[in-house]
């Protein structure tokens, strides 16, 4: 683990924006106009999916995946000028926020900048032309981390990024050598002091799959030597599988439990029910009182909570990469869930929550029941993510207590809670 990650990251909340779709003007500018909106939320970090131009050879869609980068030291035009990125970066942090970006340091465009002045920095094929390892990534070629000089500029371009905000979100993170950013978070150390770092860690079986081909796939445990934050990918097939009947609900809590014992003690997850390369959480669980059982326990978990733009209206629709898709803030079947995450995150910022043995336990497949302990403390959480009204079997004293989200009374009696279908945090 990375020796200074803080343990209070799992109090936080992250905000996730991809500008293009995030208004219909698409623009640094429009993001600004909303900042006082994101801080609402209780949001403590803003995430930018890349910013850079994006390369037009090979492109997808009609305006390009953002993950296809054509300069990593400029700013997309169509979102606005690097000014105008300061400034927005600026408002984040008036308002007491932290912002990081997204660095692609895998691949970059088939015409990108150093296409054209390093080729020998990239990955070429038998026949000597640019390529990739991953088949379907059509737009982009990759990056060959045997070449020294290139880990000299890739760190020079974080470090000239790290003078205007305060950390990264590095994609497909494991698929580059943990000592490139063993040296790079070293580097950005010296000139943004507790920068974040965030890996994209990756799906087990992608692991698996590049190991066979005797190519770099990190696991969670070696991300974490130089990162604070990895995905919550090791477990995150099993939420999908037992909400789609794959897998069981006890299936889900066993592989989050696992993460308390095969991970060092200051791990931090990011803990999330949906990207912006997953299902929408409202397509997954279109039951809106069962969603909000979802919501808080995706809060209530050990880690740091992301909600990426839209998930606070419910949105259904994940707006695609390649084109112009804005996001359907206005759609008559969204539900508001703004309340209930401004309220969860203020819960989130008990120390607790940031310093605790957690467990969690299925009950059929109708609730999971989660606890953080420390010291005498506890904090339990009931959640009906079926939205299903049951007795519940909990380890709790008994007594009236106050449901910490909606302020009702909540008995405990003989070691049990009458669940009527919403989330309860007690402590």
């Amino acid at each position: 683990m990375a020796v200074n990650t803080d343990k209070s990251l799992r109090n936080q909340v992250m905000y996730q924006v991809f500008v293009r779709n995030f208004s219909e003007e698409g623009t640094f500018a429009a993001v600004e106009d909303s900042v006082d909106a994101i801080k609402a939320l209780g949001t403590d970090i803003v995430w930018f999916m890349p910013i850079h131009p994006i390369g037009t050879l090979n492109r997808k869609g009609t305006l390009g995946s953002p993950y296809a980068i054509s300069d990593y030291r400029a700013v997309n035009p169509e979102f606005g000028t690097l000014e105008d990125f300061k400034r927005l970066v600026a408002a984040i942090h008036d308002k007491g926020m932290k912002c990081i970006i997204d660095v692609v340091y895998n691949h970059t465009s088939p015409d990108s900048v150093l296409s054209k002045s390093h080729p020998e920095w990239f990955y070429h094929r038998p026949d000597g032309s640019f390529g990739n390892r991953v088949g379907d990534w059509t737009d982009i070629i990759d990056l060959d981390y045997n070449r020294p000089d290139l880990w000299d500029y890739q760190i020079e371009t974080l470090c000239q990024w790290a003078e205007i905000v305060d950390g990264f979100r590095c994609d497909v993170a494991p698929l580059i050598p943990i000592a490139f950013w063993e040296k790079a978070r070293e580097a950005v150390e010296q000139v943004r002091p507790g920068a974040i770092w965030l890996s994209e860690s990756v799906e087990p079986e992608f692991i698996l799959h590049m190991r066979s081909r005797s190519l770099t796939a990190l696991s969670d445990s070696e991300i974490y030597r130089a990162f604070d934050l990895s995905y919550d990918y090791d477990c995150y097939g099993k939420f999908t599988g037992c909400l789609c009947g794959d897998s069981s609900l006890a299936d889900y809590a066993e592989a989050i439990n696992r993460q308390e014992y095969i991970y060092p003690d200051n791990y931090v997850k990011l803990r999330f029910l949906e990207n912006h390369d997953q299902t929408r959480a409202r397509f997954l669980i279109p039951d809106v009182r069962a969603l909000r059982n979802w919501t808080a326990f995706n809060f209530f978990q050990k880690g740091l909570a992301l909600v990426y733009a839209g998930q606070e209206y419910a949105v259904s629709h994940l707006p695609g990469l390649f084109d112009k898709d804005t996001v359907d803030w206005f759609n008559i079947r969204n539900e508001d869930l703004t309340s209930l995450i401004k309220r969860l995150a203020a819960i989130k910022k008990d120390a607790l929550f940031a310093d605790s043995t957690y467990h969690v336990e299925a009950q059929g497949e109708d609730f999971l029941i989660a606890t953080h302990e420390k010291d005498g403390r506890k904090a339990l959480g009931v959640f009906a993510v079926t939205g299903k009204t049951a007795l519940v079997k909990v380890d709790f004293p008994d007594g009236v207590y106050s449901n910490l989200i909606d302020k009702r009374p909540v008995e405990v009696f003989r070691g049990r809670i009458a669940s009527h279908g919403e989330p309860i945090i007690l402590m």
